[in-house]
Parts: C-alpha cells; sequence; structure tokens
C-alpha cells in the first residue's frame, strides 16, 4: 500500500526533491489521520488534509477540494484498495479509529 507522494511523486514527503522550495507536505507529517487506509500520517488520506496539492499547487480545506479530489487517480487508487473499508470523510476515518482501537483491547 503506497502512499500518496509515492504515487504523485509530488517530492513533498520528508527529505523530498521539493521540500526546499515547497515545504514538507501536511499529509506527510505525523497528525491525526496517520494510520486510515494502512497509511503514514495522512499520506493515504490526503483529500481531507489542508494544503496538499491539488494539480500542482497547494488545495484548501477538505470541503474546498473534495470535488476535484474525486477525479485523482490517487483517491481512485486508495479507493480502490480498499473497497468497502473506503473513508471518504474524517468523521468515517475517527470513528473506524476508534472501533479498531475498541477491538484491540
Amino acid at each position: 500500500m503506497k502512499n500518496c507522494w509515492e504515487i504523485m511523486k509530488c517530492g513533498r514527503e520528508e527529505n523530498g526533491e521539493n521540500v526546499k522550495e515547497m515545504g514538507v507536505c501536511p499529509a506527510a507529517l505525523s497528525n491525526e489521520f496517520d494510520g486510515v487506509h494502512n497509511g503514514h500520517a495522512g499520506g493515504r488520506f490526503c483529500w481531507t488534509i489542508t494544503g496538499t496539492l491539488c494539480h500542482g499547487k497547494p488545495g484548501g480545506t477538505f470541503a474546498e477540494k473534495f470535488l476535484t479530489c474525486l477525479t485523482c487517480k490517487f483517491f481512485k487508487y486508495v479507493q480502490d484498495e480498499e473497497e468497502r473499508n473506503f473513508n471518504v470523510t474524517p468523521t468515517q476515518a475517527k470513528v473506524n479509529i476508534k472501533c479498531k482501537l475498541l477491538n484491540a483491547k
């Protein structure tokens, strides 16, 4: 399972080739969505994170960029891999994370 920076080749992952120019992508930094869809940080849930690249430019909030994300090849890649376990919204992901933690006990 690959993270967005591995598929999209943005170079904004930690130590990536575009970090000096554009900064580390917020999806590549440790955040509340670490582990969603088995990704590192928010790397498999980037469509919900403000400031990720959309068509080469930093995108806005989840609500502002979501329609664009629906046509993104990475969004479709994760959707295809996750099938019935696919979380579209932050609320869905948080509920599923809590369920996993409760079931692990």
